[in-house]
């Protein structure tokens, strides 16, 4: 009886984390928005079914040990990479939401592979391994453009460091500045400032923030009407990590952890 009642409350917890992410990630994918509604209704409902599943057929301490561990760990590894500026609110809320759905891996409803006691974690890990793939496009753009033009990469940009480069050229690629003034889902890597000599500047961005965009957008234009020559800018998608993240749900589910998988294949 607990088994099957295993299944059915994990199959649940399944059915609510996949439907509530795959709604946001269309909304944020839509509008770049999610209502806050979504996170309202999704963690109690979770919160209910985790403690349904524990509370009534998986009570011990060391699972509410590690309950309160995973959903503990998750949140501030949510709310400091929010603060860090690594991603959107909407991404970190969506963590904390799964977190209290999902602590653990369902492994009565499912047995494809290996994850982590904290689950939520090796969601985290495969999203941002499937988001990295994006740097192959990135890559093949850049390499494109530069073909196209014949011009150097980081023109007018000579001055930043290597590593910030290394991370723009496979973060972003260059487009014209009416493009970036136009489209509202593209995201400025770069931006400009007044140094100590009184000339206006570039500078590379790593993290931008959406709601930094329209200034760092009037600032360009701006500098450009005052003269400075800005024809080519870096620019990223900025693709939402909600689609990630319901990818890394979906790819740990049915395929486990990527980074386990491809340690054990190292050390084999």
């Amino acid at each position: 009886m607990n088994y099957q009642a295993n299944i059915f409350i994990e199959g649940l917890q399944v059915f609510v984390a996949l439907a509530f992410l795959l709604y946001a990630s269309w909304s944020d994918l839509k509008t770049r928005e999610v209502s806050n509604m979504v996170w309202a209704l999704f963690a109690p409902i979770g919160l209910t079914l985790s403690l349904t599943w524990l509370f009534l057929f998986n009570f011990s301490t060391e699972a509410l040990y590690l309950f309160v561990i995973s959903v503990s760990i998750t949140s501030a590894l949510a709310v400091l990479l929010f603060y860090a500026g690594a991603y959107g609110g909407a991404d970190a809320k969506a963590l904390i939401c799964l977190s209290v759905t999902l602590p653990f891996y369902p492994g009565d409803l499912v047995q494809f592979g290996f994850a982590l006691y904290i689950f939520p974690l090796s969601v985290f890990s495969n999203g941002v391994i499937l988001a990295a793939l994006s740097v192959i496009y990135a890559l093949l753009r850049n390499l494109i453009w530069r073909q196209k033009t014949k011009q150097r990469f980081f023109e007018g940009l000579e001055k930043e460091p290597k590593w910030r480069k290394l991370v723009t050229l496979l973060s972003g690629y260059k487009i014209s500045l009416s493009k970036l003034e136009k489209s509202q889902f593209l995201y400025p890597l770069e931006d400009v400032q007044d140094s100590e000599t009184g000339n206006t500047e570039r500078k590379l961005l790593v993290f931008p923030k959406d709601e930094e965009r329209e200034g760092i957008v009037k600032r360009i234009l701006a500098a450009v009407e005052k003269g400075l020559k800005i024809d080519w800018v870096w620019a990223t998608p900025g693709l939402p990590m909600l689609v990630f993240i319901t990818l890394g749900l979906v790819s740990a589910l049915v395929i486990g952890d990527f980074v386990w998988i491809i340690l054990t294949r190292l050390l084999v």
